[in-house]
């Protein structure tokens, strides 16, 4: 078999050496998404139901397919199933993010972002 004849198997195929991912925040969010799942945040079948749907929203959008559009699904998927449950208000989670986003601009280039640089700044 060639490479023009391998099945293509979705946005998670990848060939040869390369890596499954192409930015560490995509491992953690399917990661964030199957902890999640294991401790009972929401059900395996809710996180693929709400995935889908971010899915076909994109696709209805006319959004590529590729891999920035389905990790940019994921991570809505996650946080849509993340504020419906409800132990998170969306003001925390918008809160946290801006928190990260702070710490990230606080950090040296090369040096890892710690959220304790996010605080007061």
């Amino acid at each position: 078999m060639n490479a023009d004849d391998e099945p293509h198997i979705g946005p998670l195929a990848r060939h040869d050496d390369e890596p499954a991912f192409d930015e560490p925040w995509q491992a953690q969010v399917l990661a964030l998404a199957f902890a999640l799942t294991k401790v009972g945040v929401f059900t395996a079948v809710q996180w693929s139901d709400a995935l889908g749907a971010e899915l076909r929203g994109a696709a209805e959008r006319g959004d590529p397919d590729d891999q920035t559009t389905y990790y940019a699904a994921a991570l809505a998927a996650l946080e849509g199933l993340i504020a419906a449950d409800g132990r998170v208000s969306p003001d925390g989670l918008s809160s946290r993010t801006e928190q990260w986003r702070r710490a990230y601009l606080n950090t040296p280039h090369g040096n890892p972002v710690k959220l304790s640089a996010g605080l007061n700044t």
